[in-house]
């Protein structure tokens, strides 16, 4: 296989290999395709990453050029059809195939195409698209020509491995797989299948430590080789022993120790594995804090509820008659309306929980004890989550003195002190002028001389916007800030 250097404006790679003297009955030739297809979805993400190629090689004549040509000049049957179609007329063509046109656009805006041709310049494939109908394989083929065209080398010598491994059990010689050398314009020159054995080396102890038992060096070997892994002892004295295991080409998922102890766990059986009491886990104090929290609460009065980290870009800034402040954390693609930010507030969740059970006798006391994202340039992911709580009545007044109520309870059990000066012991209220709330009727909570959170009568305006027409009082505190 010759690969020119047009390639990688587009898909830059390309491993291959041989399958000689196959025997295919039905149930092996569906199964065959069904494993290009599983691979197709899974490993290769529905072709992006990597697109599968077979062929009868009896068809063919090496030896083979992979190119990127301009789509005007690429002409060929495609598979299951008997015209000949030019590339970009061949677009056009499957974007009413159910099946192949979620796949167009992995090609259809690019310059030029990936195409495969044999030294006749028959055209094998149109990658990631379709194969020619010249090499189609049937029951009838003998030689299997294997080709995987891909934007990502390791995927793709992992996707030849499985399919190389998996069928030359019906090889006519049985495991014996042919291999392809692909050369590039630059010189370089490779041949696949890379089927290696790669050695792992797991301290014996760590494997008793993280699953729990007490296993001798001989069990282990023996799990492992139940799970098509050959171990053996590698090191051993009177400090550390360790197992050497080597890791076979079909056994791709295998990237770190903690996968070499998960399969002796697998083999030894989970059910098998005394149960014991932790003793080295503690929750993390925010999750303490958190349980301590949901009980008073509780006992105020409110029932909790969980709602959806992700809303609508609407419902947490227009609806809540908020300007876009830039600090909330957007999807990039969201499947939905319904899921375009993640909240950086829990105001939204509770309100549609009301609008939701406008039925409920009145009046309605809920809360909510959970984390928001926030924009944070100091993190590597660009953002940072806060735990917050928020509580709402609804009922036929506002009732705003029992959400005061439940802030002063909150900060008592908090062991905050009220402070009207201010000062950076304890807590007080400012008038604060969030556009969700009514004028004269919106606080903000200043606690040790930072802002934790915010109090108030919610806007008729919001409470129309989301189809609530009973008055409410809402409270959120940024628990993080009180520690």
């Amino acid at each position: 296989m010759n690969v020119k250097s047009e390639t990688s404006q587009i898909r830059p790679f390309v491993v291959c290999a041989v399958l000689r003297g196959v025997t295919f009955d039905e149930a092996r030739y569906n199964s065959f395709i069904d494993l290009q297809d599983k691979l197709h979805q899974n490993i290769c993400r529905r072709r992006s990453l990597v697109a599968i190629g077979t062929h009868d090689l009896d068809t063919l004549q090496g030896p083979f050029t992979y190119e990127a040509l301009s789509p005007m000049d690429i002409n060929f049957v495609p598979l299951k059809q008997t015209k000949s179609f030019r590339s970009d007329e061949l677009i056009q063509f499957y974007k009413s195939d159910l099946k192949l046109e979620k796949y167009l656009h992995l090609i259809e805006s690019s310059p030029v195409f990936p195409v495969l041709y044999d030294s006749k310049r028959t055209v094998l494939s149109l990658p990631p698209i379709i194969n020619g109908a010249h090499s189609a394989i049937s029951l009838q083929t003998k030689n299997v020509f294997i080709e995987c065209t891909a934007t990502d080398l390791t995927k793709a010598k992992i996707v030849l491995n499985t399919m190389v491994t998996t069928f030359s059990e019906y090889c006519e010689r049985k495991f014996e797989i042919e291999p392809v050398e692909v050369t590039y314009d630059n010189g370089e020159s490779l041949i696949y299948p890379d089927l290696a054995v790669y050695d792992m080396e797991v301290p014996l102890s760590s494997i008793n430590d993280i699953i729990g038992v007490s296993l001798e060096l001989e069990e282990v070997t023996s799990l492992l080789n139940r799970m098509q892994l050959h171990a053996e002892c590698s090191k051993c004295s009177n400090s550390q022993c360790l197992v050497k295991v080597h890791v076979p080409p079909t056994r791709s998922d295998v990237l770190h120790p903690c996968d070499i102890i998960e399969d002796v766990a697998i083999a030894y059986g989970y059910n098998n594995i005394p149960a014991k009491e932790p003793t080295w886990i503690k929750p993390l104090s925010s999750t303490e804090l958190r349980d301590l929290l949901r009980t008073e609460i509780a006992m105020c009065g409110y029932t909790e509820v969980l709602t959806f980290a992700l809303c609508s870009h609407k419902e947490h800034f227009a609806m809540l008659n908020r300007k876009d402040d830039h600090s909330t954390v957007i999807v990039g693609n969201p499947r939905s309306a319904d899921s375009e930010v993640i909240r950086s507030s829990l105001m939204p969740g509770l309100l549609k929980t009301i609008a939701s059970n406008k039925a409920y006798p009145k009046p309605i006391k809920i809360f909510e004890l959970d984390d928001v994202t926030l924009r944070d340039e100091t993190k590597d992911v660009g953002s940072s989550n806060r735990r917050h709580l928020a509580a709402l009545y609804c009922g036929v007044s506002s009732e705003f003195e029992l959400i005061h109520g439940l802030v002063d309870r909150i900060m008592e059990v908090m062991a905050v002190p009220f402070k009207p000066t201010g000062g950076n012991d304890g807590y007080h209220l400012e008038t604060s002028d969030e556009p969700e709330f009514l004028p004269e009727r919106r606080f903000s909570i200043i606690c040790k001389g930072k802002h934790a959170g915010k109090f108030g009568i919610v806007h008729p305006k919001v409470m129309k916007n989301f189809g609530v027409t009973d008055p409410m009082s809402f409270v959120e505190i940024d628990i993080e800030a009180l520690l």
